[in-house]
């Protein structure tokens, strides 16, 4: 799974990487992003916008606004089946810009989290589903979720799954909603290069959400 990740660049950065055309979400650099909180997100409706959503899909049909907690997370393998995946998965992708990701690697009796990241230590793209929820008194709820798949050979050691990063010349297609063939989306989650990413131990003070800083990312 994918459960914390950090994207430390600024609102500028993540603009100008990802060629967004209109910002509706000031993002600020962010260091253990997580669960439930706001996030920024590129979407592309004919033109390519960043807007903040909240991380946890919540279905348009669902009656518990609570399954969000439940779904920050989509199997690649299973999107075209699942009824919560299904819909978003052929017309409603995102991607989440990412500076790296946490995984907590086992070693013995201990729970190592770990930060990878690029090698060159780029802003990347991860491969996400979004939806929209309407809630009894007509409030709008906008969320999503970030796609695994199974690990490359570098992840293998630290965790068994990782999430879907697209290749940037990968990330229009995935963003065309007029693109649904269910085969040709498939090819576009894959484990990244293992030769490309890397990894290091880091404080655990990464644990607590609250914990939102630079030293959440520091080797240790």
């Amino acid at each position: 799974m994918c459960g914390r990740f950090a994207m430390q660049e600024t609102n500028e950065e993540i603009i100008e990487r990802f060629e967004v055309e209109e910002s509706l979400f000031v993002s600020p650099p962010r260091y253990n992003i997580a669960p439930s909180q706001i996030v920024a997100i590129i979407l592309d409706n004919g033109t390519r916008y960043m807007a903040g959503l909240k991380w946890g899909l919540v279905p348009s049909w669902s009656k518990d606004i609570k399954i969000g907690n439940k779904l920050i997370n989509a199997r690649a393998e299973t999107l075209s089946e699942k009824p919560s995946f299904r819909n978003a998965f052929k017309r409603q992708r995102c991607i989440i810009p990412a500076s790296g990701f946490f995984e907590w690697k086992k070693e013995g009796d201990q729970r190592i989290p770990t930060y990878i990241r690029l090698k060159n230590q780029k802003l990347f793209a991860m491969a996400g589903l979004w939806e929209k929820w309407q809630n009894s008194d007509g409030s709008i709820l906008q969320t999503f979720t970030i796609i695994t798949v199974s690990p490359n050979r570098f992840m293998e050691s630290i965790h068994n799954r990782m999430p879907a990063i697209l290749k940037p010349e990968e990330e229009s297609i995935w963003l065309d909603p007029s693109i649904q063939n269910k085969n040709d989306l498939h090819q576009l989650l894959q484990p990244y290069a293992d030769e490309d990413m890397e990894a290091y131990a880091v404080s655990k003070r990464v644990n607590s959400p609250t914990n939102d800083d630079m030293d959440c990312i520091k080797p240790v």
